[in-house]
């Protein structure tokens, strides 16, 4: 069972039932307001829904942070720069808030469009190059749109922390720019990967694909665990050209990149002299599905 709730009073009364859902950016800033009143901290965790065991490992994290966690499902367009790609974003709604009510997650926001979008909106914020490399090479204005939700969210929730997953790595550092260089008053938190037992990060966009292809994508996973045997063994460049071969002997996957790089620039690196720790990020096509993984690595001196 769940609830659309507009009073405070009434969302109090039956939190210990379910998860509450708000769909109304003003509602829910009344009942935050409440919230704090009483002393209680926010915790954010922004969705586009389709949620998993990761997400809900976001959630379990929170909660050593925060006393109130908010769970927000919105499948935003502006991050999208293939509309076909959006089209076929899953969106099962009734099995998500089961899964954030057996979860128990305090809050759920889930706005339309037109409530957090005016018509003609525009936003662009210099990420001082970080959106145009790696996911932003490839995902042209993708960025852009995750930081005008993300800004907006944050400018709705005020959050005292807000958690991400380490999957989606470069868009953890696009937020960490953002909130600095806006001077925004929210702690990120930065949550390692959740995997299968044999390896494949958790995505939403895993359902997607055909039990073939979901065997396939062990590849990407078999191909950071190389790079992290590898480092120091050989040449950067040596060890990202077997990855590509692994990768590259998969029938029809496409691969988009193959990288290692600083952990807090991204830039690519061709040694590891200066560096404790890199990052390797590998993306793919498998089924028409794109699959993005990534494995922080110890450099040992």
């Amino acid at each position: 069972m769940y609830y659309q709730l507009n009073l405070p009073l009434l969302a109090v009364f039956f939190n210990e039932l379910a998860v509450l859902i708000f769909y109304k950016k003003k509602e829910l800033e009344n009942h935050l307001s409440f919230l704090r009143e009483e002393g209680k901290r926010i915790g954010l965790i922004p969705t586009m829904g389709a949620l998993h065991q990761g997400h809900l490992t976001l959630l379990n994290y929170a909660k050593e942070y925060c006393d109130i966690r908010l769970c927000s499902i919105f499948v935003n367009p502006t991050q999208f720069n293939n509309a076909e790609d959006m089209e076929k974003y899953p969106r099962p709604i009734e099995k998500d808030i089961n899964n954030l009510k057996e979860a128990g997650c305090d809050l759920l926001f889930m706005p339309e469009v037109d409530e957090m979008y005016a018509e003609g909106e525009e936003w662009h914020i210099n990420l001082e190059g970080l959106d145009s490399i790696l996911e932003g090479a490839f995902r042209p204005g993708h960025f852009q749109g995750v930081t005008q939700i993300v800004k907006k969210l944050f400018d709705i929730a005020k959050p005292d922390i807000a958690c991400f997953g380490q999957k989606d790595y470069q868009q953890y550092l696009v937020i960490e720019k953002m909130v600095h260089l806006l001077k925004i008053p929210v702690e990120l938190k930065l949550c390692p990967t959740v995997r299968e037992t044999d390896g494949l990060a958790m995505s939403s966009r895993n359902i997607r694909l055909s039990d073939r292809g979901r065997n396939q994508a062990l590849i990407i996973y078999k191909s950071l665990i190389y790079l992290k045997q590898h480092i120091r063994r050989e040449t950067i460049e040596k060890s990202k050209v077997k990855a590509i071969e692994m990768l590259e002997s998969i029938p029809d996957l496409k691969l988009e990149y193959v990288e290692i790089c600083d952990l807090d620039s991204l830039e690519p690196l061709t040694d590891y002299t200066t560096n404790e720790s890199v990052i390797a990020l590998i993306a793919v096509w498998i089924d028409g599905v794109r699959l993005i993984d990534n494995m922080i690595i110890e450099v040992e001196n």
